[in-house]
């Protein structure tokens, strides 16, 4: 069983495709068989790498965004945690709800919040840290 794979990319649109690859080589060398939770997990992921590619910005300008994502499996939890070199965020992530049918975006966190068992954020030695939790 492969329980680990992480990836370091630029903050960018084509990025989006690692990040799936990533995930899909991943979640099949878990041998789970549950199409709902792997679609859940993997649209939250989705979902929030692509709120950071869109959405972070760097006082640096220099060194280009960037950011990292870590796979894994701890006890009865499957995590991702995703980590970018972003200023930081100010998100009160219990206040989120879904954006308005007629509004063309703003409903990603709300997805990602509904799809996974537990999804926090914090900014931590320079980086934003997204943690995201689904339960075997």
């Amino acid at each position: 069983m492969n329980a680990h794979a992480s990836i370091d990319v630029p903050a960018v649109p084509t990025s989006l495709d690692v990040v799936q690859d990533t995930f899909a080589t991943w979640w099949d060398g878990l041998g789970i068989d549950d199409p709902q939770r792997r679609f859940r997990f993997e649209t939250a992921l989705v979902e929030i790498a692509a709120n950071v590619i869109e959405h972070t910005r760097r006082a640096d300008t220099g060194h280009g965004r960037r950011f990292m994502l870590d796979l894994g499996v701890e006890d009865d939890e499957l995590v991702a945690v995703l980590s970018d070199n972003g200023m930081p965020v100010d998100i009160d992530l219990s206040a989120v709800t879904m954006a308005d049918p007629e509004d063309e975006g703003g409903r990603g966190l709300a997805l990602a919040i509904a799809a996974l068992d537990r999804l926090e954020h914090r900014h931590e030695g320079g980086r934003n840290v997204w943690t995201l939790v689904c339960a075997r």
